[in-house]
């Protein structure tokens, strides 16, 4: 695998991480610049810290990462997320325009993107990124795990 791929995406689980101690379900999202490889977004779950429900960690990281550029299209960024979009997530993803996304963990139960509705899979669908999933798999579904199991 890629070494970029591989440090942005421990980048992303470390953010997941620091979620995690917050009490949120540890999922974190970075946005690349493709251009520079500069990252410009990073973020994790807050929406207990926010009290809103759509503070997922994509969404989050897409706000940031327009504000950055000063455009609503990310068509030169990347997206590197610990799991699997739900489907608003995996819609404003599209929406945004953002050239691939990276994800960890599948989510068979939440996902939007290779399960459930398969956002970018709809002929109303706006743009598809290129997908490629199970990146850091193993320690995002960890993450996970030890999270939900702490909360038993």
């Amino acid at each position: 695998m890629d070494f970029e791929i591989t440090n942005y995406m421990e980048d992303a689980l470390h953010t997941a991480e620091l979620s995690a101690h917050r009490g949120e379900v540890p999922v974190g999202a970075i946005i690349v610049d493709t251009k520079t490889g500069r990252i410009i977004a990073k973020t994790g779950n807050q929406m207990i810290g926010r009290h809103d429900p759509t503070a997922h960690a994509e969404m989050l990281a897409i706000r940031a990462a327009a504000n950055m550029v000063g455009s609503q299209r990310l068509v030169d960024c990347d997206m590197y997320v610990t799991l699997e979009p739900c489907p608003m997530c995996a819609a404003a993803i599209s929406l945004a325009r953002i050239r691939r996304l990276y994800f960890g963990a599948f989510d068979p139960k939440g996902g939007g993107v290779e399960y459930g509705p398969r956002i970018f899979d709809q002929s109303t669908c706006h743009h598809k990124p290129e997908i490629y999933g199970g990146i850091g798999e193993e320690q995002a579904s960890q993450q996970l795990k030890e999270f939900f199991a702490s909360r038993r």
